[in-house]
């Protein structure tokens, strides 16, 4: 799964051409010009490719795409729900370099030692959550201001300062 990246989600249906809104989560309007295809996850690390016919921008986080082969609303509501990703090369093209989103795939970094790359990103109010697997256990690590100490873009890695024992919940 480390090939595709979340992208966001369809949310809702847009008029009865079988257009669909996706809310995404790369940080800055964009129409996806150039995109051909995005990938849908049908089941668990099964990713069935799904081509543009046309995307126009809605807001900040939202695009109305219209995909080929849905062409009624009824189609449409079939898609709606389902998270959409797509390849690594794609992601990067498209995400804002602010976006929270691209830091997917850094390495985070606890008083010097490596504790994994991130696989996921969890927006929440006040802190973002990266999901990391440790000895093949899945492990939450904040991001806010008391945890975070520094973000290196060249090295891809995210430095932080963990509370005493916070790994010991998931790793014991």
């Amino acid at each position: 799964m480390a090939d595709y990246y979340n992208t966001g989600k369809f949310v809702a249906v847009h008029g009865l051409q079988g257009e669909l809104l996706l809310k995404h989560v790369l940080g800055k309007k964009t129409a996806l010009k150039g995109l051909s295809a995005l990938f849908v996850e049908e089941k668990k690390n099964v990713f069935l490719p799904w081509f543009i016919e046309s995307a126009k921008i809605k807001s900040e986080d939202e695009i109305y795409l219209k995909l080929e082969g849905i062409n009624t609303r009824e189609a449409a509501l079939k898609l709606v729900r389902k998270q959409v990703w797509l390849p690594e090369a794609d992601f990067k093209k498209f995400t804002a370099r602010s976006a929270p989103a691209g830091l997917l795939g850094y390495t985070i970094i606890d008083n010097n030692e490596s504790l994994g790359e991130i696989l996921e990103l969890i927006e929440q109010p006040h802190q973002l959550l990266c999901r990391l697997e440790i000895k093949g256990k899945e492990v939450l690590v904040p991001l806010h201001e008391g945890s975070l100490q520094k973000i290196d873009h060249k090295k891809k890695e995210v430095r932080v300062e963990l509370p005493e024992g916070l790994l010991d919940i998931y790793l014991t």
